[in-house]
């Protein structure tokens, strides 16, 4: 017997400037086994393929107009329990003694609403070539930037300025 999906709609949510991913992983935490969560979004999630991959789900994601779109997530074979995942530390992951070359790329990402900054600076990143940097300012301290950096393998210095706003220099892995 097929179980019908779990819907969420965190559209409201990113439209109102929101951050919906403690929603995303509430609905996650309460689908029954072997049952698929239906997001709705108004944008395409990459970053939540990877959050939920490991998780145990597949994404199936199709765009239903207006620049929303709709993601199956489909548990695989064998689902872990769905925990939210640690949040990555805001640190510097990086050995004090280690030098990096100069930024090949500066994005500023003040002023774009969730979640632009974290898309624009991981496509920025996924740019670069193995060991090139870039910088990016963000609104806010970035933590589920961080926590996609670190999944990937990226290495990243990032601190708070005194403007308010947050400075990340980031290395392609």
């Amino acid at each position: 017997m097929t179980l019908p999906y779990y819907d969420v709609d965190v559209r409201p949510i990113l439209r109102e400037g929101g951050e919906p991913f403690s929603a995303i992983m509430a609905a996650v935490e309460a689908l029954s086994p072997g049952q698929s969560l239906r997001l709705l979004a108004t944008f395409k999630p990459i970053p939540l393929f990877h959050v939920l991959g490991n998780l145990g789900f597949e994404p199936a994601a199709r765009e239903i107009g207006n620049g929303d779109w709709e993601v199956i997530f489909t548990p695989a074979d064998q689902q872990p329990d769905p925990v939210a995942p640690e949040p990555a530390p805001a640190v510097d992951r990086t050995p004090a003694s280690e030098t990096w070359p100069s930024p090949v790329v500066e994005l500023d990402n003040r002023d774009l609403e969730p979640p632009e900054p974290l898309v624009r600076t991981l496509e920025g990143v996924e740019a670069l070539s193995p060991g090139q940097t870039l910088v990016a300012l963000l609104p806010r301290e970035p933590i589920f930037l961080l926590e996609e950096l670190q999944a990937r393998g990226h290495l990243w210095r990032g601190a708070l300025e005194p403007d308010g706003h947050y400075r990340v220099v980031i290395r392609r892995g």
